[in-house]
């Protein structure tokens, strides 16, 4: 299958994307581009990654009706894809066995990750248990305080956590670190990127590992119901959970699709991670894409309650389909979002993530306007056993 992002075009969606690397990095991007273009379609490696999907991750995860959720925001009919249900808990893991087989293939024995919730992190060090590779995880020294019971996993399962200390301290700083890092080791190392984001090709090797997300979800309503869903929602940070749901009904253009960002504490630099919606064009760990940044051009410090989407970037296919208009992208605030944390909890017997959160928050408001007759598929990314104490700190329960 061809794919016009790859190649001469240098990955690019519209007027975003690209490889904008140092020329230390520019073969190991190279090779993985062509490790990835000769793999994708070859039937042994896709049964091995369906395999690993099916027997390891737990694929396919389910879609369920959420009858309670439904009921109490009296609109839409609520449906959940549940990517909580993964092993290791979030949606990250489809993307980091995609990639850990990659490594291999390349015969590199060695693997390093960003993080910010953790989930990448700890699916990352999953991986690199799984195929014994040796795995460092970078993460910024405020997302060690908040994700704490993510970081003794990932110290469990034998990788080492670097704490970044430089700038926020938080997801941005990781990556930087991380890509610093590769840069010195790339002769023997992969770096795992986590979201949709960085040089080409990474944002549509993210993509194509996530999106088994929507296509299970399409043929798993459409079995259900006959037809396909109204509306899709997911929660974006650097947005590989919502391009992996998004990218099975891109082309189903009566499905609406929303991408639901991260408001903070409200509308003023460095109050929020709203990128798309107070983002401008710009270079950002490698790739061109919307960012947040000051009139001088310099990246202005995101804000979330959620460690996973404080980034002040978005990856360039959300850029390109915020700039289509194909998907509309709203944003939530901190106190929405933990109010979604609670009742999502008690209405459904379900914790989610404090990301997944922002989703729930946007769908109830969309719910009521869709109407009763309508269906609305939200994206449940990962769970919130990573966040409950943070969240019990920030409510002051005792």
């Amino acid at each position: 299958m061809k794919d016009k992002n790859f190649g001469e075009e240098q990955g690019y969606f519209g007027d975003f994307g690209g490889r904008y690397a140092p020329e230390i990095l520019t073969d190991a991007l190279i090779q993985l581009e062509k490790v990835y273009l000769k793999l994708r379609n070859n039937p042994k490696f896709v049964k091995e990654l369906n395999y690993y999907n099916q027997n390891y991750v737990g694929r396919p995860s389910l879609l369920t009706f959420a009858e309670r959720l439904t009921k109490a925001w009296g609109g839409a009919r609520i449906w959940l894809k549940r990517e909580d249900l993964n092993h290791t808990g979030a949606h990250k893991i489809n993307n980091t066995v995609g990639q850990a087989l990659l490594t291999r293939a390349m015969g590199k024995k060695r693997i390093i990750a960003e993080t910010g919730a953790g989930q990448h992190g700890l699916a990352t060090a999953t991986v690199g248990a799984l195929f014994d590779m040796e795995t460092v995880i970078y993460m910024g020294a405020e997302d060690v305080r908040r994700q704490e019971l993510n970081v003794y996993k990932i110290k469990l399962l034998g990788a080492k956590v670097v704490p970044v200390t430089s700038g926020t301290a938080t997801l941005k700083d990781a990556t930087s670190e991380a890509m610093r890092e590769w840069a010195l080791s790339v002769a023997n190392t992969h770096y795992i990127v986590g979201s949709a984001i960085g040089p080409h090709p990474f944002p549509t090797i993210v993509r194509d590992f996530q999106s088994i997300i929507g296509k299970e979800t399409k043929e798993q309503f459409k079995k259900k119901t006959k037809k396909l869903p109204d509306a899709v929602i997911a929660c974006v940070g650097g947005g590989s959970n919502a391009i992996g749901m998004f990218y099975g009904f891109l082309k189903d253009k009566k499905v609406k699709l929303y991408g639901v960002e991260a408001g903070g504490l409200g509308n003023k630099p460095g109050e929020h991670s709203a990128t798309i919606t107070f983002g401008r064009p710009g270079f950002l760990h490698g790739t061109k894409t919307l960012i947040i940044q000051d009139a001088g051009g310099q990246i202005v410090p995101a804000h979330s309650v959620s460690a996973g989407l404080d980034y002040p970037g978005v990856g360039p296919e959300h850029a390109y389909l915020a700039s289509t208009k194909r998907v509309e992208y709203v944003s939530v605030n901190d106190k929405e979002a933990l109010a979604s944390f609670v009742e999502v909890s008690r209405l459904e017997g379900i914790i989610p993530a404090l990301e997944t959160a922002h989703a729930f928050s946007a769908a109830k408001k969309l719910a009521k306007e869709m109407g009763k007759k309508k269906d609305l598929v939200i994206c449940l990314s990962g769970r919130g056993d990573k966040d409950s104490m943070e969240v019990s700190r920030l409510l002051g329960d005792k």
